[in-house]
């Protein structure tokens, strides 16, 4: 059958977000509060494929239903400020195509696409992106429009991004009618975090993206297969929910397999069913399990391969022990590897897995 509503694939936006029903509410009375108020800068924690870049796009949406120019998605790169600045140009041209005032020095347009935003003629300094960025929110503020900068792929340390935050405090500070959103992997983001001259982030909201609740992958795989006209046995909806993991990659994969595998009647066997969820499985550990082994250190790795050996959880003294290490060692690689997002805290001194079949894979590598 086709796929109509499955998007398996990074950057993606699915037709029906699922399970995020809290953090968008969020974002829509943030848009609302006043100017330069604290909950209009958020942070997006979540680890890869646990849809940072897909809740970016529809915050974009939402942001645009609501009266404000969207600077969409911008990766972090040396030219990030340029970026944005193309990209409010792009979405709220109507807007600035009407205004012909002009900045300073040259007859060039501020970013080449002669929209009227120009330095001046008379032949002084041509001013700095970041004064350019200023003065085009100085000039969608005026005209009534709300504006909304997005930032993917947090980078730590990155000096384009210490620029970025230290322009958007100063127009928080001038009462610009501006909100921010970035997203980053947990690791990249608190490393951010601790810069001193980011400190200002820490106010900022945050918002963790987590595994989704099975119980609401199971209604939402009833809903779209009903919608497609697959018939799948009621029993293996639930089956299928637990199969994710409440991973959103996952469950966009399983259902686009399981959807492609079925005849045109909508009918699934068996074997095509099970063929779905190993395809599924294959392309999430290539996607996820891989990329993420292939940032981590040879000692990361050795401190995730003795906790393969627990059944659920891992004790900290006892991954120290197998990997012949002190406990204030294994300490180290505990914190790197939960502020990558690779595993998470249970309890003082407990930790388990939060990359469904990492373990597995892991497991089998050695195998």
């Amino acid at each position: 059958m086709k796929d109509s509503i499955f998007a398996p694939s990074f950057g993606n936006r699915p037709r029906i977000m699922v399970g995020r029903d809290e953090e968008l509410s969020y974002f829509k009375a943030a848009l609302n509060s006043p100017a330069g108020s604290r909950d209009r800068a958020a942070l997006i924690l979540g680890q890869r494929g646990y849809g940072k870049t897909v809740m970016l796009l529809e915050m974009a949406e939402i942001a645009r239903r609501n009266g404000f120019v969207v600077a969409s998605p911008t990766i972090v790169s040396t030219d990030l400020q340029r970026r944005i600045i193309e990209k409010l140009y792009d979405d709220g041209s109507k807007y600035l195509r009407q205004d012909k005032r002009e900045l300073s020095g040259g007859n060039v347009s501020v970013i080449g696409f002669g929209l009227g935003f120009q330095t001046d003629k008379s032949g002084g300094m041509e001013k700095s992106y970041e004064y350019r960025l200023i003065e085009v929110c100085r000039r969608l503020t005026e005209k009534g429009k709300g504006v909304l900068i997005l930032v993917d792929e947090v980078q730590a340390n990155s000096e384009a991004l210490k620029s970025l935050i230290a322009v958007y405090q100063e127009m928080v500070g001038e009462g610009l009618n501006v909100a921010i959103v970035m997203a980053g992997l947990p690791g990249a983001v608190s490393t951010t975090l601790n810069e001193h001259v980011l400190t200002f982030l820490n106010r900022a909201r945050k918002i963790d993206l987590g595994p989704l609740n099975e119980r609401v992958i199971s209604d939402y795989y009833r809903k779209v297969f009903k919608e497609l006209g697959i018939s799948l046995d009621v029993s293996k909806y639930d089956e299928l929910a637990g199969f994710t993991e409440g991973s959103p990659y996952l469950m966009q994969l399983a259902g686009h397999y399981i959807t492609i595998y079925s005849d045109d009647s909508g009918q699934i066997d068996k074997n095509m069913y099970e063929k779905a969820l190993n395809d599924a499985k294959t392309d999430f550990i290539t996607d996820i399990c891989e990329t993420t082994l292939n940032t981590l250190s040879d000692r990361d790795i050795e401190f995730l391969k003795s906790m393969t050996q627990d059944i659920e959880t891992s004790r900290v003294s006892d991954i120290a022990e197998r990997m012949e290490v002190s406990a204030a060692y294994a300490q180290r690689y505990k914190k790197r590897l939960i502020d990558s997002g690779v595993i998470k805290q249970i309890k003082r001194g407990e930790v388990c897995f939060c990359i469904a079949y990492l373990k597995d894979y892991l497991q089998d590598k050695d195998n």
